[in-house]
């Protein structure tokens, strides 16, 4: 990385923090010789998905990135102010019954994408959409980590095997 060419200064109220590059296209920041880089690529791919302003819509744009997986995948959509999607990211990838989630990964990359909020999606390879005791322990756990952070979980879904197969945590009042 061309890190060392750039003209660096300490980020303020940051020790340890030094950022590269004041330019608005890219920066990158070190903290003991890791470095993260965020760059607005005007090349990247651009989503073209609905506001995910309903749970509805929500499973709709999601249902696409899992389809009939036989294993549990458990997503991230990344929302702008006005429930737009900035991002879809797969956080896990499982067994056919269990996929492993922390607060850590679910919020790390909303959190570098500069996200509103958040939904969060897992589908059930066996096609049933009750949520198991897992799920709602999960919700919970995700729902206060949001809380602190400031990034609020909208709704967590349970994709079946369809596209109008779907379970809404917001739906059934098991936000908290």
């Amino acid at each position: 990385m061309a890190t060392a060419t750039l003209p660096t200064y300490a980020a303020p109220n940051l020790p340890g923090l030094v950022q590269s590059t004041p330019d608005l296209k890219a920066r990158t920041y070190a903290v003991h010789g890791l470095s993260i880089q965020l760059v607005r690529d005007s090349k990247a791919h651009k989503l073209d998905l609905p506001a995910a302003d309903t749970p509805s819509r929500a499973a709709a744009a999601l249902f696409p990135f899992v389809g009939q997986a036989d294993r549990e995948s458990f997503l991230g959509l990344l929302l702008n102010a006005r429930s737009g999607i900035i991002g879809v990211n797969v956080i896990s990838v499982g067994t056919v019954s269990a996929s492993l989630v922390h607060p850590r990964e679910v919020f790390k990359p909303a959190i570098l994408a500069g996200a509103c909020a958040l939904i969060v999606a897992h589908n059930h390879p066996s096609g049933d959409v009750t949520p198991s005791q897992e799920d709602k322990d999960v919700t919970r756990k995700l729902c206060r980590a949001g809380e602190l952070l400031g990034i609020p979980l909208l709704d967590h879904l349970i994709l079946g095997h369809d596209a109008g197969s779907w379970y809404s945590f917001k739906d059934h009042g098991l936000l908290s």
